[in-house]
């Protein structure tokens, strides 16, 4: 069995003509099921052949609002769309406390799709329906933020960082995954964030097959060229790319 994950948005929190905020899509086993929320996520989904009246769920990986600011848009598409059923929303509790405050100042009354609020504890497996199963774990980040690895039956892994700088439980979360999505928003080292080398002695540290740059912008971090002559210096020889708005990433059976 054959799954995808769509990059609905590849940016930074600064977006660029052509890059808007990273989300990204786990179109597989249990889903569709959305990571973040850009703020024109409905009409993505809609442009990669996804429908989002089938979403099965959200997870939030943080409280910044390049990842959070298009969820009060998210469940008024949907309600407008017929979507009477809860979107169970999954993310940290601190998360979720700014986030509902957020949606809660929106008004949006009965003119959104309903929530299911769902603490997530880092580490313990969330088991959702069809095998699909998304572990976490806690970036080094300036608020509390996931990464989060996708699993499902006879489908490789997925791991995607969030934003963080590079730290052990990513290394550890993807381990053994066939592709590791992470960001690479500086050019140099910075706290809470993370370079286009560092992100690729991550990759190589987790022994990962594939790497894909996200939460990247060629004028703000550097070019693409560069980024990508960077991945290597920093030990990672394997497939590596730097993401782009609507990219299908199609995960094979390992031979």
């Amino acid at each position: 069995m054959t799954a995808r994950v769509v990059l609905l948005g590849t940016g930074t929190g600064l977006p660029d003509p052509d890059r808007a905020y990273t989300h990204l899509v786990w179109d597989g086993p249990g889903g569709p099921f959305l990571v973040d929320v850009g703020g024109e996520s409905y009409r993505r989904m809609l442009a990669a052949g996804i429908d989002p009246q089938r979403l099965t769920g959200v997870l939030l990986t943080h409280s910044h609002c390049d990842h959070i600011n298009g969820l009060p848009a998210l469940l008024f598409s949907l309600r407008l769309g017929g979507r009477t059923e809860p979107l169970p929303i999954y993310s940290l509790p601190a998360t979720i406390e700014l986030t509902a405050a957020f949606l809660a100042a929106a008004g949006l009354e009965d003119c959104a799709t309903p929530v299911i609020w769902q603490p997530v504890t880092p580490g313990e497996p969330l088991q959702l329906r069809d095998g699909l199963v998304i572990t976490t774990a806690i970036t080094a980040h300036s608020r509390p933020c996931l990464a989060l690895r996708f699993a499902a039956p006879n489908v490789p892994a997925v791991c995607y960082s969030s934003d963080t700088e590079p730290c052990p439980a990513v290394v550890d979360l993807a381990t053994g995954a066939q592709i590791l999505i992470h960001e690479a928003t500086t050019a140099e080292p910075f706290a809470g964030h993370t370079t286009p080398r560092q992100a690729g002695a991550v990759a190589a540290a987790a022994g990962v097959r594939r790497l894909i740059l996200v939460h990247f912008s060629p004028r703000w971090t550097m070019p693409v060229d560069q980024a990508l002559a960077e991945i290597a210096v920093g030990g990672f020889h394997g497939d590596a790319a730097v993401g782009v708005d609507l990219q299908e990433l199609t995960l094979l059976p390992e031979r």
